[in-house]
C-alpha cells in the first residue's frame, strides 16, 4: 500500500483538500444564505459540493492519469455573495444552470482550448507564480503574531528539509498539531460529524437576473478559476486536452446545479500542491496524490453539515503556514519558469506583479487581467523584436 500511495502523497492529496476548504467555505456559505438558504440546505450544498468534487477529480486523474484536480470557483462564489442578495433559491439555481450550460458551450466550440494555445508558457508560468504568492506571503506574516506555532512548523520543515525532504511537510503539519494542542488552540468542542442530504431545488429562469448575474459569474469562472488552472497544468509539464475537460466539468456542474453544486473547475493553487515535488519525485506519478484528493473530497462530502465546525476548530495561522510551505516549491520552480527565457521577462514579470496585485476589473480577478498585461507586453515586445 505504501508503494501504490506513499504517505506523503496521501499528505499532500489531504492538504489540498484542508486548504480548498478552509479558503473558500466561508464564502460558499455567505453565497448561499444571501439567496436565503437555511442552515440545512447550507450544509447539503457543502455536501453535493464535496461529492461533486471527489467524483470529477477522480474521473479526470484517472482518465488523464496525471494530476487534475477539480475545485468550485472561489472567486465565482464571491461575487454570487453580492450577486444574489434578494433573490430566491430557485432562481439562485436557475443561474447556475445557466453558467454553467454556458460553460459547456465554450468547451463544445473550442474556443478556450484555442486561447490556451496562444499563451506562453512564461506566461502561464508567471501567472501560477502571482496566484501563489500570497499564501506565501500569508505563511510568513502569520509568524507576527503566532510566533511559537508557526515557528515551530517552520523550524519542523526546516529540519526535514535538510535531511527528508519528502516528509518536511509531515514534520510541519505534526509539530504544528502538537503546537496547537500544547497552547489551547484547537477548540475540540466544536466538532461535530453529521449527514446532511443535498436537497433538489427546481430552477427559475429570471432573464434580467440572468444577464446580470449569470453572464459575470460565467465569465468570472473561466477567467479567474479555469484559466488558472490549466495554465497551473501546462506550467508543471502536464499537457490535458482543454476542451473535453471544460465539457465533463461543466456538465456535470449542470447536472448537479439543483442540489448546489454551482461550478466544477479545474483547480490551481490546490491542484499545485499534488503538482509538486513534495508530493512524489516523479512528476508520473502524482496523479496518485490527486486521486487521494479525490478520495478526501468525498470523505469531506460525506460530512458536509461538518465542514465549518472543523474549519472553526483549527488555528487560522496554522492553515496558513501548512498551505504556504506546501506551496513553496512549486512557487519557486514556477518564477524560475516565467523568467527562464531572457526576451520573455518584462512580459512575464508584468504578468507576476498584475497577478499578484489582487486587483479586480470589472468582476474579474487579477489572474485574468495578468494574462491580459502580460500578453499585450509579450506581443508589443516580439513586434519590436521582429
Amino acid at each position: 500500500m505504501r508503494q501504490i500511495l506513499p504517505f506523503p502523497t496521501l499528505l499532500s492529496g489531504f492538504v489540498a483538500v484542508l486548504v480548498g476548504y478552509a479558503s473558500s467555505a466561508a464564502i460558499i456559505w455567505q453565497a448561499a444564505a444571501a439567496a436565503g438558504a437555511s442552515s440545512a440546505q447550507i450544509a447539503g450544498w457543502m455536501t453535493a459540493l464535496g461529492f461533486a468534487m471527489g467524483i470529477s477529480t477522480l474521473a479526470l486523474t484517472f482518465w488523464r492519469k496525471a494530476p487534475v484536480l477539480t475545485a468550485w470557483s472561489t472567486p465565482g462564489a464571491a461575487l454570487l455573495v453580492g450577486g444574489l442578495q434578494h433573490v430566491t433559491l430557485a432562481e439562485a439555481v436557475g443561474v447556475f444552470i445557466f453558467a454553467n450550460a454556458l460553460i459547456v458551450l465554450c468547451g463544445v466550440t473550442g474556443l478556450f482550448a484555442r486561447l490556451m494555445r496562444v499563451i506562453p508558457h512564461s506566461l502561464a508560468a508567471a501567472m501560477l507564480a502571482g496566484i501563489l504568492l500570497h499564501f506565501g506571503l500569508q505563511a510568513f506574516v502569520s509568524l507576527q503574531d503566532n510566533l511559537l506555532l508557526c515557528g515551530s512548523m517552520l523550524l519542523a520543515w526546516l529540519a526535514l528539509k535538510a535531511f527528508a525532504p519528502r516528509y518536511a511537510v509531515v514534520a510541519a503539519l505534526v509539530v504544528g498539531c502538537a503546537a496547537a494542542l500544547m497552547n489551547g488552540e484547537v477548540n475540540t468542542s466544536a466538532l461535530s460529524f453529521s449527514f446532511a442530504a443535498p436537497e433538489f431545488i427546481a430552477p427559475v429562469f429570471t432573464p434580467q437576473l440572468l444577464i446580470s448575474v449569470g453572464i459575470p459569474f460565467f465569465l468570472v469562472t473561466m477567467a479567474s478559476q479555469n484559466a488558472p488552472g490549466f495554465a497551473t497544468l501546462q506550467a508543471n509539464g502536464y499537457q490535458v486536452p482543454v476542451s473535453p475537460l471544460i465539457i465533463f466539468t461543466g456538465a456535470l456542474a449542470l447536472l448537479l446545479s439543483p442540489f448546489g453544486v454551482y461550478s466544477i473547475c479545474i483547480a490551481a493553487i490546490t491542484a499545485a500542491i499534488c503538482q509538486s515535488p513534495d508530493a512524489h519525485p516523479e512528476p508520473s506519478q502524482r496523479w496518485r496524490a490527486a486521486a487521494a484528493a479525490g478520495g478526501f473530497y468525498l470523505l469531506a462530502g460525506a460530512f458536509g453539515g461538518s465542514i465549518t465546525a472543523l474549519m472553526s476548530a483549527l488555528p487560522v495561522a496554522w492553515i496558513q503556514m501548512l498551505a504556504g510551505l506546501a506551496l513553496l516549491s512549486t512557487l519557486g520552480g514556477s518564477l524560475v519558469q516565467a523568467m527562464a527565457q531572457e526576451n520573455e521577462r518584462d512580459a512575464a514579470m508584468v504578468t507576476f506583479l498584475v497577478t499578484a496585485s489582487g486587483i479586480t476589473l470589472a468582476g474579474v480577478g487579477s489572474a485574468f487581467w495578468g494574462l491580459v498585461a502580460g500578453g499585450l507586453c509579450y506581443a508589443v515586445l516580439s513586434l519590436r523584436r521582429a
